[in-house]
Order: C-alpha cells, then sequence, then structure tokens
C-alpha cells in the first residue's frame, strides 16, 4: 500500500504475511465520470503486494494492471498514475508512470529531473499532477500527465520532506504534511495556512505514511493518526491508528473511527462516507472498508478473507496449472540450457500470480 510500511503492522505480517493497502485515491476516483458512469461502473484503485489493482466499489471485478505502489485513478476513470519502481545496485529508482485502463498501455514520465518521484495525484480537473521528487531536498511539485511543465511548489528544509499531497478544489493549491504541521501550500510556494497535528488532534501524531484527502466539497480533511493510546489487541505493535476529520475553516477535529475500532489510509467516496483499511482482531489480512461519518453503515468493500476462500475445485483447477506451466518451464529448461531462459519469461510472473492466489 505503500513506500511506507505502517509502524503498527501486524506481526504475523511482519514475517509472512501480506498486507492490502487502499491506494492513495483521489475522492473523484469513485466518481468516475460521475455524469456518466452508472454506481455499478464507479471503481476504485489499490495496492496489493507491490501491484496496482483496480475494482468497482462493490468490491467486484478487481484486476491487476501494473506493477507498482501510490495508485490514483485519474477524474474521468480513464487511467492511474502509480510509481514504478527499477531496482538497481545502489538504491531503487521511481518514476512516475500512467497506465490506460482500456487498453494497458503504459507510459513512464522520465524526463523529470529526479530519478526518486513518487505519491502522484491528480487535480480535480485532470490536466496536472501533484508529486513528491527528490533533488538533494524533497520537494512538492506539479507536473502535466505527459511529463511536460514540471514545476517545484515549495522545497522542503534540510532533512525534511512534505507528504501525501492533495489538491485544493480551486486548484489553486495543494494540502500535504510534514508529520509535525499539516500545511495549505499555493501554487506558488507561499504557506497559506499551518495545524500542529498534536495541537488540533488530542493524543495524535503522524508519521511519514499518514495521509490526508481534502473532501469534495473542499470544507474538510480526512486525516490518518498515529493515537497515542493503550490498547489490549495482542496482535498489534505499535500505536493505534485512527481516522480524523479536520473542518479547515474552524480548524474543528472529529474523530470518526472509535478505540476499538483501528483505521487507517482514509479516502472519499462522497462528503459523508469513506474508504479506508482496517483489520480486524484476529484477522491476518487488512480489508478496504466503507463507512459514513457517523460510524454507521460499515461494511467490507474488499475483504481479504473472503479473497482467500477458493472453492476446492477452483484450488484443483489452479494446482493444473501450475503444474503444466511447471512442466513447459522445465522444457525451456532443457532447450535454452539456462535458468536465465525460463526467468526471463513471463510464465514466472503467471507462476508466481498462480502461487499467491492459492496459498
Amino acid at each position: 500500500m505503500s513506500l511506507f510500511w505502517p509502524r503498527w503492522r501486524y506481526r504475523e505480517e511482519q514475517r509472512k504475511v501480506r498486507t492490502m493497502k487502499v491506494s492513495r485515491l483521489l475522492w473523484l476516483l469513485c466518481f468516475a465520470s460521475a455524469g456518466l458512469a452508472t454506481a455499478a461502473q464507479r471503481q476504485f484503485a489499490f495496492e496489493r503486494d507491490n501491484g496496482i489493482w483496480v475494482a468497482n466499489l462493490d468490491g467486484t471485478n478487481e484486476r491487476k494492471i501494473a506493477n507498482g505502489i501510490f495508485p490514483a485513478i485519474s477524474p474521468d476513470g480513464a487511467s492511474v498514475a502509480f510509481v514504478a519502481v527499477e531496482p538497481s545496485e545502489t538504491t531503487s529508482i521511481r518514476r512516475i508512470a500512467i497506465v490506460q485502463l482500456s487498453d494497458g498501455k503504459t507510459s513512464v514520465l522520465n524526463d523529470l529531473p529526479s530519478d526518486n518521484a513518487y505519491y502522484p495525484v491528480w487535480s480535480p480537473d485532470g490536466k496536472r499532477l501533484a508529486l513528491l521528487v527528490r533533488q538533494n531536498v524533497w520537494q512538492l511539485a506539479t507536473v502535466a500527465p505527459d511529463g511536460s511543465d514540471f514545476s517545484i511548489v515549495k522545497s522542503a528544509v534540510g532533512s525534511g520532506a512534505f507528504y501525501s499531497p492533495s489538491w485544493a478544489r480551486d486548484e489553486a493549491s495543494l494540502f500535504c504534511h510534514d508529520i509535525t504541521n499539516i500545511h495549505q501550500v499555493s501554487l506558488d510556494g507561499q504557506i497559506l495556512s499551518t495545524w500542529n497535528v498534536e495541537k488540533v488532534i488530542p493524543n495524535g501524531s503522524m508519521s511519514a505514511d499518514g495521509r490526508i484527502v481534502l473532501s469534495p466539497d473542499g470544507r474538510k480533511l480526512l486525516v490518518s493518526v498515529d493515537m497515542g493510546e493503550e490498547h489490549n489487541r495482542p496482535d498489534w505493535d505499535g500505536p493505534p491508528p485512527a481516522l480524523w476529520t479536520l473542518e479547515i475553516a474552524t480548524q474543528k477535529p472529529r474523530r470518526i473511527t472509535p478505540p476499538t475500532l483501528f483505521g487507517w489510509d482514509g479516502c472519499w467516496i462522497d462528503n459523508q462516507t469513506v474508504l479506508f483499511l482496517s483489520q480486524p482482531v484476529g484477522e491476518k489480512f487488512a480489508s478496504i472498508f466503507q463507512m459514513s461519518l457517523d460510524g454507521k453503515n460499515q461494511q467490507c468493500a474488499l475483504c481479504q478473507r473472503q479473497r482467500a476462500l477458493v472453492s476446492a475445485q477452483e484450488l484443483l483447477r489452479l494446482l493444473q496449472r501450475l503444474v503444466d506451466l511447471a512442466r513447459v518451464g522445465a522444457a525451456s529448461l532443457r532447450v535454452f540450457g539456462t535458468p536465465a531462459a525460463f526467468a526471463a519469461d513471463d510464465r514466472r510472473d503467471r507462476l508466481n500470480d498462480l502461487i499467491r492466489l492459492i496459498f
């Protein structure tokens, strides 16, 4: 779900269990061409196992569309921006990429002045992306989706950094945070407003993977916070996560997840409904949930436990496919005489996908 793993992750996840993180989405993701799309066609994007996935809002029709992290679906629902990671001997190269949902065509923004770019977020009109880049220091920037017209908004000081950009509805400013404070920054780099997290959210603090997202009406921020509270969950390390809203005009905070509900990485469906990640007590997987701001109507939009339940018939079918692919791979090894011939083939990826589905 992200470049940064939550510090409170489940102990099982620290060893072997995969987690699923909700995507870095704009509220418009659920309203892809809202005037044209039906509710059944509304989609959201999310990250799973370093892959980019999309699904309908009701959790159906989930499919993998690319390898990468930090996905963000465009306002018209036609494409998804994400971070493509290229491993290297020294440090990974991270580039912004955009995949078209209609045909899977992917373009990479190779001309950015940095090999370390992440956290793309679409502007409400879909004509620009906000992003974070590192050129000696971390910088908040914007760029056109074709990679042109790159512009630095503001540079962090020293070892500081900005996180989780979110566009204002008038597209004249961006919200972001630096762990200590939440800022509203104009596109010419002026700080318009600042909220100290510990002062506005009692017992709250933020980490590098904390998210802030502006509501569709532009009145509230949805904030993912680490709480300085005790909890009795034996399967949870670190502070409990919680979701808060912060009214911009009044600076009034409101906790929307109770202490018994560990929620993080929230995003807006509409002004009264959010998607978020939560991992119920005893579960080994985090799942995507939907809930209204009053805490009611909570339901699982995409449940990992449901995904893990594979019928015996389906399991046998997948195992047979796995055996068939392994035989083809062995034949390739005999023909070419080198493991590299099979490793370079996309059969390896299909084998890995099957293994993940089965186990």
